[in-house]
């Protein structure tokens, strides 16, 4: 009976022991365990697999998967922060940059803003192409001066009453429509997500005039992943001499919570609905291959 319980902890929790985690690794595949028909059957995984929404808002998505492997898991969320595709800043062309930040720096900070717009209605830029064109482009101009206000109280020493424009921020970044574009998206929806989001701090004299090239592409994270909702797999029960002999703590290997946070681009089902395409994708592409080498 003892072995048995052995054997079945090891195959279904994740024991975090004083000095270390055990079971870590996944062991139930099929011959491993006397006793034990570990063979996929697609059946079974149908009716065991279930995913349970836990929350959902406009900005924020938080379920749990159960009944998949550790590898499937990981392997969606890795996809979830690197490759579900969006658009964003990847070439800034600068006019003018007379504040203490550096082209550099800027363009930098540039790329880090989330654009609202659908990244599947466009395509992706062909590469070696610099130019871009209404499919595969956005083009946005941020051109911002400051000076002095003539209308300041003179022992003034706030900057917000000193100078006009000194704080450059994304709602001073304009759209420019290339080709159709204006014809096939309304006014106010191509635009940063959010307005208020600070990129430069100018004094009088100081300018910022630049072009933004916006583009399709992945490696860009627009959802964080994490797990805030049970995180207490912690070690300090251990400290304790007379509980951590009468505590264990475990996790369920099959059982995983999903919380997807979205900079504001495309809503959190939509950011799962696109990584569980793009993980669909990947398998595809794989049996392809497979298909291929048992034909040569």
């Amino acid at each position: 009976m003892a072995a048995s319980q052995a054997v079945e902890e090891m195959r279904s929790r994740v024991v975090l022991g004083e000095f270390g985690v055990r079971n870590v690794h996944t062991t139930d595949f099929p011959g491993n365990y006397s006793g034990y028909d570990d063979a996929w059957d697609q059946e079974r995984f149908e009716k065991n697999f279930r995913v349970d929404v836990v929350h959902m808002d406009e900005n924020s998505l938080e379920f749990d998967m159960v009944g998949i492997d550790a590898a499937i898991a990981n392997a969606f969320r890795r996809i979830l922060l690197a490759e579900v595709p969006t658009m964003a800043v990847e070439k800034v062309l600068v006019y003018n940059n007379t504040s203490i930040v550096q082209d550099e720096i800027l363009a930098h900070r540039l790329g880090l803003i989330p654009i609202h717009a659908d990244p599947r209605l466009f395509e992706y830029r062909n590469q070696g192409d610099e130019e871009g064109t209404e499919i595969d482009t956005l083009q946005f101009r941020l051109q911002v001066r400051c000076s002095r206000n003539p209308h300041a109280a003179k022992d003034s020493s706030d900057p917000n009453e000193l100078y006009m424009n000194h704080k450059v921020y994304t709602r001073h970044m304009t759209w420019i429509p290339l080709g159709n574009q204006a014809d096939l998206f309304p006014e106010g929806t191509i635009r940063p997500v959010h307005d208020d989001i600070l990129i430069a701090q100018l004094r009088p004299g100081q300018e910022i005039d630049l072009l933004m090239h916006c583009v399709k592409g992945i490696g860009k994270k627009v959802a964080r992943v994490a797990n805030p909702r049970l995180d207490t797999f912690s070690r300090e029960i251990f400290r304790n001499e007379k509980l951590k002999k009468a505590v264990r703590l475990a996790r369920v290997r099959d059982h995983y919570i999903f919380s997807v946070e979205s900079t504001g681009v495309l809503p959190p089902d939509v950011l799962v609905s696109e990584a569980i395409k793009v993980l669909m994708g990947k398998c595809r592409r794989f049996l392809d291959e497979l298909d291929a080498v048992q034909m040569d």
